[in-house]
């Protein structure tokens, strides 16, 4: 059962709101970062190699009950310099757990709702961790659906934003997999705290600029 809701919740037809997300490859791209699959690529490793890993690290540690909600939350601030960052990852926490309300209503934490518990706009890899235990899924696997979605929401929408050959793209997770199955693997034991200034960066210069596509 669980493998079910795994996939389910690394669908990226989950109505949470990602799909308006870029993970900052729009800001890459205009900035001229990022213009083909090569330079795709690139950015796609290291995005899962700072923010994935430090997204899931902290999913999986709220997931198997290591990380309080409020440390944790406390925790992704602490590792979430830019203030444009942190709204993205509030405003898709609070659309998972409006959704996650509606799957498992009384799901409990500590004795409370844990969707109460959350609060209104919890980061989304605290989200993610709590969905993780209402859902039955281990630690590793809430990691994994992490490291996953980070990798397909910004290649989705690089490859909307530069025309490029669906397959291409499709064939770059396949080819990316192993670097998210070893991420994962590492966030599943401890909460890193890694940090990418680039990515802090181009979060906030996306906010700055006229008329994005993209939320983010």
């Amino acid at each position: 059962m669980s493998l079910m809701q795994l996939l389910v919740l690394a669908d990226s037809r989950l109505p949470t709101g990602g799909h308006v997300h870029s993970g900052g490859v729009e800001e890459a791209i205009t900035c001229g970062l990022v213009g083909d699959l090569g330079t795709l690529r690139a950015y796609l490793c290291r995005r899962i190699r700072t923010h994935g890993v430090v997204s899931a690290s902290v999913a999986a540690a709220v997931a198997g009950r290591r990380l309080s909600v409020p440390d944790a939350d406390h925790e992704t601030d602490a590792r979430t310099p830019s203030p444009a960052a942190r709204q993205v990852s509030r405003t898709q926490g609070r659309g998972l757990v409006r959704l996650a309300r509606r799957v498992w209503p009384d799901f409990l934490l500590d004795g409370v709702n844990a969707w109460d518990a959350l609060g209104g706009t919890p980061h989304l890899a605290v989200a993610i961790g709590v969905v993780g235990c209402s859902a039955g899924l281990t630690p590793l696997q809430t990691a994994e659906s992490v490291v996953y979605t980070t990798m397909t929401g910004t290649a989705t929408a690089a490859q909307r934003l530069l025309a490029l050959d669906p397959a291409d793209v499709a064939a770059l997770t396949f080819e990316l997999a192993p670097l998210c199955a070893e991420t994962a693997a590492c966030a599943q034991h401890d909460v890193a705290d890694l940090s990418d200034p680039l990515l802090d960066v181009l979060a906030q210069r996306h906010v700055e600029r006229d008329r994005p596509l993209f939320v983010s």
